[in-house]
């Protein structure tokens, strides 16, 4: 039997009687992986369990969960100092997965649990908003992010990903754009944003690419505006496809500042943020994560 370096998991409530899931951590305890298991059950269990992977030294903190779970503990990460910073790792276990699958973390739980464990490490970004909350893998506002916010636990459930895109269209009566204004190095937009993507991640409601290009080691978010002149053919065949369209507007920047005449909601990585005004910024290099050899989110 071998000797590892102790890891953390920390599984989302929701999961925690998942039988596949326990036999997974079985198997690798039994094949000499020290396995902490901690299960969180309110908002705030996953900052404690960060904190203490970091008194207990273990090498790794795993997410258990959804891109929900991955953030929050992603943002508990970054807070802790860097000498005592545990490595990322990721096991999905949510509705869309929508992090994981762009990094090509495997789906089946044995193998993602055994990548999580002992994969390479390698620095990735995180950005920050507001100075006081994180996400890792988008930020999105506008109709899509009202979509992904009132789509009923029980659809996504039983559709997973594609739930987000029927609800989406069982709402579009309540399609309207956000008036704002989006500032970054070199850059200025004001107009009437559909939907706006911000992307350490590439993509988000369940398989929708909205930032195609981001990679999440390069110091940069990519920013993806869709104005409210791209009528719904044109936004769905945008979400979908590489061919310019003049009402996608796209840049790469280290920060952007958005600014708004009234309330609006951003979704970072499922957790609402509501405001007027939003500075988000990337912290490169902030955090380590085992990925794939090939993740292609890696540049």
């Amino acid at each position: 039997m071998l000797t590892a370096p102790a890891a953390l998991l920390i599984v989302n409530g929701k999961s925690a009687g998942d039988e596949e899931l326990r036999m997974a951590v079985e198997r690798h305890r039994e094949a000499g992986y020290p396995l902490h298991v901690r299960v969180t059950w309110e908002h705030g269990d996953a900052q404690r369990y960060v904190e203490e992977a970091a008194r207990l030294r273990v090498e790794t903190v795993i997410a258990g969960g959804g891109d929900g779970t991955i953030n929050e503990i992603a943002g508990a990460l970054v807070l802790l100092p860097a000498e005592h910073r545990p490595c990322l790792g990721i096991l999905p276990l949510g509705t869309a997965n929508d992090f994981a699958l762009s990094c090509a973390i495997p789906q089946g739980l044995d193998k993602a649990l055994a990548l999580a464990i002992n994969g390479k490490p390698a620095d990735i970004d995180i950005a920050q908003v507001n100075h006081d909350r994180y996400f890792i893998n988008m930020a999105t506002g506008g109709f899509g992010t009202r979509i992904t916010s009132e789509t009923p636990a029980k659809l996504k459930s039983a559709l997973g990903g594609a739930s987000y895109f029927i609800h989406g269209l069982l709402r579009m009566d309540t399609l309207k754009a956000d008036s704002c204004e989006i500032k970054g190095p070199g850059f200025n937009w004001a107009g009437e944003a559909l939907v706006i993507g911000i992307g350490n991640g590439r993509q988000a409601g369940g398989g929708q690419a909205l930032c195609p290009d981001a990679l999440i080691n390069d110091g940069l978010l990519q920013l993806r505006v869709y104005a409210s002149e791209a009528l719904l053919p044109i936004l769905l065949n945008s979400l979908t496809s590489d061919e310019q369209n003049p009402h996608v507007i796209s840049a790469s920047l280290p920060w952007l500042e958005i600014e708004a005449p009234h309330e609006v909601t951003f979704n970072l990585d499922g957790e609402p943020l509501k405001g007027k005004k939003f500075l988000i910024t990337v912290l490169p290099a902030a955090l380590t994560c085992r990925l794939p050899p090939l993740c292609p989110l890696l540049g």
